[in-house]
């Protein structure tokens, strides 16, 4: 075999771990946390426990990347590295390193007790970093504003598109609105995803009864906030008229918004219950637990919005009247470098400062107990 592996290391019951590898209602199929890095990557090719956790989120990255690829091949796109891309390249990498991270994650997690807390504690940093990510795209392609032009008369600015676009929200219309997406929309998608960080390390070091309730409730705040421009959007008329490619390209958002926000339903209920592991423990520890659906229906629901994201942008490119930003006429300001990835590089910065203090705060827990376990071994 390419990796070499040998002969694998021993599958063992919940009674032979460490409490704090222990899964509810998982009773066999765990990995010692003493292996090696070739030990982990080979357990990937072999049944373990965190074997469908791994493939549920490491194949989904080929197929989201060749979903996402296909946007560039449209009539009428700008170049892949044009700023009008920006926003969706952030929200790339939001997603590629979301599934990356959970995947390695539950691949890596059994070398120590230490990098077992490190691995999730990165898996949680990624998931907001993706919250971000998506709330750029929403920002940029979903605002109300998204891509309309102001024209200047002699008599100053105005929307010139109202009488094409009927339904058309004018900036004047719901200024509460505005003021939020405007000014206070990208500032709290940041702010909660340094929140959901904090409060998802902590649960691994205190709050453990209902950690799996606190977690999937924290995730729950920055989709609402994140998407408060898809809300106003279905709440809304279209601003494209009916007679417009853009119309009916913009008319399939909602159904891929309901279905996004199902299967985060789905994937939600699925980690509260753990269903169907609860209702016959040790009949589904190796495949089928509620882990690996519930991996499933989380890049299920990253399909759709993604699906969603790639609609308002056709709608934007199909329509002539609707500028692609930056430009001195958007109403809305254009993606910048600074905008996008340079809110992505400071909310990263932020996040791994946080991975960092839990790293050293789990390195003083488990550190002892991982030198304690190689002295055995050398003994042994």
């Amino acid at each position: 075999m390419f990796l070499n592996c040998g002969q694998p290391l021993p599958l063992l019951s919940d009674k032979d771990v460490p409490p704090r590898v222990t899964e509810n209602f998982i009773l066999s199929g765990y990995r010692f946390p003493n292996y090696s890095l070739r030990d982990c990557l080979c357990s990937a090719f072999r049944p373990t426990n965190e074997t469908g956790n791994f493939w549920t989120h490491f194949l989904p990255i080929f197929i989201f990347a060749y979903y996402f690829l296909q946007m560039f091949s449209w009539d009428g796109a700008p170049d892949s590295d044009a700023p009008f891309f920006y926003p969706m390249w952030n929200y790339f990498i939001g997603v590629f390193f979301l599934l990356l991270a959970s995947s390695m994650a539950h691949l890596l997690n059994s070398m120590s007790l230490v990098v077992r807390e490190v691995c999730f504690f990165v898996d949680y940093g990624t998931i907001s970093a993706y919250t971000v990510g998506s709330s750029l795209a929403y920002y940029y392609y979903i605002h109300p504003r998204a891509g309309i032009v102001e024209k200047e008369d002699r008599n100053g600015s105005y929307l010139d598109l109202n009488h094409k676009h009927k339904g058309f929200l004018s900036p004047n219309a719901m200024p509460e609105f505005n003021l939020f997406f405007e000014t206070y929309y990208m500032p709290c998608a940041c702010v909660i995803a340094i929140i959901c960080v904090l409060s998802c390390c902590n649960t691994r070091q205190r709050w453990r009864e209902h950690r799996y309730i606190i977690r999937t409730l924290v995730f729950l705040l920055p989709f609402l906030i994140s998407s408060t421009p898809v809300f106003y959007r279905v709440l809304t008329r279209s601003p494209y008229s009916t007679t417009t490619p853009s119309f009916a390209a913009s008319t399939t958002m909602p159904n891929f918004f309901y279905r996004h926000s199902l299967w985060l339903l789905v994937s939600a209920l699925f980690n509260i219950s753990k269903f169907p592991e609860r209702l016959a423990p040790g009949r589904f520890d190796i495949w089928g637990h509620s882990h690996q659906w519930f991996h499933c229906c989380t890049f299920l629901s990253i399909l759709d919005e993604l699906h969603m994201i790639q609609a308002e942008v056709r709608a934007i490119l199909l329509n002539p009247d609707f500028l692609l930003p930056p430009t001195a006429l958007s109403r809305l300001p254009g993606p910048t470098v600074a905008s996008t990835y340079g809110v992505m590089l400071l909310l990263q910065t932020t996040i791994v400062s946080i991975i960092a203090c839990f790293s050293w705060h789990a390195n003083c827990i488990y550190g002892p107990q991982r030198d304690q376990l190689k002295k055995q071994m050398k003994v042994d």
